[in-house]
């Protein structure tokens, strides 16, 4: 059998399978149950969101017969016919690779034709940002006046690059990066239903390199069960990734700190000979710096930060021995370097330079 990778088997079929997206999976299911169906949606946010999953959902739903919960029943003619791949009543076009007038205008024509199963004929342009001038403005003339059996759904990561005239006639809807709670609850369901074995620091750590995406996640995940045989712990997790063991960042801070260059200079070098990326170690170094500027200044820092009880007990100790200018330099310091250090020959110097200036310029002033 060929194997799925995680994203594509857990991708959602319903709006109660959406995560991390309520208030848009509400208001698209609300409107399905009271069949007030506008001509024109645009769904904008960051890559694995859950835009185009959940473009799909409301193409299924807005044609079901029978819908449950304004989500699609899946056992209706109509959701038999559209789950069928070559379906004529959901289209779905990728704009990055059918950008070009020619493309939009042979829309225009099709346009015209009655859907064949259900109510509606559903145009899903995905990347639709990737779209030329002349393809825009062929397209607006159908956004503007579309037959009444029409519903277009417009996605893209990018919403900033749409013409205001196509921006006007669409309803706008905002995908956000999913919570770190929530993408770790969904992970920890994932491998409890693939039997997977896993540490609970493993799974946050994986959903926190996924930074909000789904996708991501899943992604990541998918790579990480390869690697550790089913059998998730955070050690192995931290291998693979990359990312540098919590202990070594207050150490590292530690060092700076206490201004010894030496022990700066030696960590640095061996995350480099550890085979760790460099533009990682500054991410993670600056993150740490985030985390323990968060402890010093908020209120329940942990619900901000969402850190295993070890992890932020001992960034806790460490941040109230710590100068919160120290903590605020530092962060500028090292997220300056992020974009240098992609194009840099050496990061190792980079990241160098960069702890030596924060050691040389800073006041390093207890409080």
């Amino acid at each position: 059998m060929v194997y799925q990778a995680l994203y594509r088997k857990y991708r959602p079929k319903t709006f109660d399978e959406v995560i991390g997206q309520d208030h848009i999976v509400s208001t698209l299911s609300n409107q399905v149950k009271a069949g007030k169906i506008v001509h024109a949606y645009l769904f904008t946010g960051s890559r694995g969101t859950g835009k185009t999953s959940t473009a799909k959902i409301f193409a299924r739903a807005i044609n079901c017969l029978d819908n449950v919960n304004g989500s699609p029943c899946g056992k209706c003619r109509a959701c038999l016919a559209m789950n069928d791949p070559v379906n004529m009543d959901i289209i779905e076009i990728d704009a990055a690779s059918n950008n070009r007038v020619d493309e939009i205008r042979d829309i225009r024509e099709k346009v015209k034709f009655t859907p064949v199963n259900g109510n509606y004929k559903i145009y899903i342009i995905d990347e639709v940002h990737m779209l030329t001038d002349s393809a825009y403005n062929a397209l607006l003339k159908t956004l503007e006046e579309p037959p009444k059996h029409i519903v277009f759904i417009l996605a893209t990561t990018e919403p900033q690059k749409l013409p205001a005239t196509v921006l006007s006639r669409c309803v706008r809807f905002d995908f956000g990066l999913v919570n770190l709670n929530v993408l770790t609850n969904h992970l920890k369901d994932i491998f409890n239903k693939e039997g997977i074995k896993f540490e609970e620091e493993a799974v946050k750590a994986i959903a926190s390199a996924g930074e909000g995406s789904v996708r991501d996640t899943l992604s990541i995940a998918d790579s990480v069960v390869a690697f550790c045989n089913n059998n998730v712990t955070l050690d192995k997790v931290l291998d693979i990734l990359g990312l540098n063991d919590n202990q070594n960042l207050i150490n590292t801070t530690n060092a700076i700190y206490q201004k010894q260059l030496g022990e700066c200079l030696k960590i640095v070098n061996d995350v480099y000979r550890s085979g760790k990326n460099m533009s990682v170690f500054a991410k993670d170094l600056s993150v740490h710096f985030r985390n323990l500027l968060v402890i010093k200044t908020c209120e329940n820092p942990n619900e901000i930060l969402n850190l295993p009880q070890n992890v932020f007990d001992n960034c806790s100790q460490q941040a109230n021995n710590i100068n919160q200018d120290f903590l605020m330099k530092g962060m500028q310091i090292l997220g300056g370097i992020e974009s240098d250090l992609k194009y840099a020959l050496n990061p190792k110097i980079l990241i160098e330079t960069a702890i030596i200036n924060l050691i040389s310029n800073l006041d390093l002033k207890k409080n």
